[in-house]
């Protein structure tokens, strides 16, 4: 089968930043990816590098930071003041989740701290980044309508594989 849009496909990845031998996220020899292709629910330059794959191919794929998790913005790095992190033993590198204006669950990473001032980085962790995807597509078949009606691998079908996302556990290649 020749994979395209609308096929819920499941793979097996390892994922390390470009020219790195340091592995990010791997699922080799655990849980297959189960994804609908098509409906963002894994990275942009992912998605596009599977389409026209074949179930069984090996594929090694540079995705740009465009096509990953974006470019880093130098005015995502702010200084806030040290009272909004009362209560919170502070550690260089650290990740941090609360509530943005809009209501939404922020990710930020701690730079630097001191007395008055803690400097945070909201930009995602591997913004910025190229990232290097070794990839075999195991298996693939035609989504149910179901499925394309909700965006998602999550639907109506017999294999017992946790989707991208359904669990809240988000792989490398998931949003």
């Amino acid at each position: 089968m020749t994979l395209a849009n609308n096929h819920v496909v499941s793979i097996e990845y390892e994922v390390r930043e470009n020219g790195s031998a340091d592995i990010i996220d791997s699922n080799v020899g655990g849980k297959p990816l189960e994804f609908l292709l098509g409906a963002g629910q894994v990275i942009q330059g992912l998605e596009n590098a599977l389409l026209g794959a074949q179930v069984g191919e090996k594929k090694s794929v540079v995705v740009a930071p465009e096509e990953a998790y974006g470019v880093r913005y130098p005015d995502y790095v702010q200084e806030v003041p040290r009272e909004q992190f009362e209560g919170i033993e502070l550690v260089q590198g650290m990740t941090l989740f609360g509530q943005g204006e809009d209501g939404q669950t922020v990710q930020v990473i701690v730079q630097e701290f001191n007395d008055q001032v803690v400097i945070v980085d909201y930009n995602h962790p591997l913004a910025g980044k190229a990232l290097q995807f070794e990839v075999t597509v195991l298996e693939a078949r035609e989504a149910t309508e179901k499925e394309i009606l909700q965006g998602s691998a999550c639907g109506n079908h017999e294999h017992d594989h946790e989707c991208c996302g359904g669990s809240g556990s988000h792989g490398c290649g998931c949003h």
